[in-house]
């Protein structure tokens, strides 16, 4: 059961190409947002339609992967963990942000 916690599953297409991350000792990261789409009906049976936004980053070995060959618009689907962060604004506001950790991405449709 230990495998089933903080996992999450998402099949989207991409916002933006990837933003690639390189450090100074080589290793390199990759950033992009996932839409996801979702429809349920309201109480007057009009259907509603939403689009949530995910932040997916990448690291490792994959972002070889991501960088040859995710670009905007493509449909993937990634497996991983949420993390949260917090920073403060100049304006000494708290800000949040959850992220997906990818541990395994796969490229679905297309060419």
């Amino acid at each position: 059961m230990n495998t089933l916690r903080n996992k999450v599953q998402l099949i989207g297409r991409l916002g933006q190409d990837p933003e690639i991350v390189t450090f100074p000792d080589g290793n390199k990261l990759a950033k992009f947002s996932l839409a996801t789409d979702d429809s349920y009906k309201d109480k007057s049976g009009n259907k509603v339609e939403r689009t949530y936004w995910h932040n997916i980053i990448v690291n490792g070995q994959m972002v070889k992967i991501v960088e040859n060959y995710v670009k905007k618009g493509q449909e993937i689907a990634v497996e991983g963990k949420l993390t949260n962060k917090s920073y403060d604004t100049k304006e000494g506001e708290k800000k949040y942000i959850t992220e997906i950790i990818v541990s395994e991405i796969l490229l679905l449709g297309g060419k």
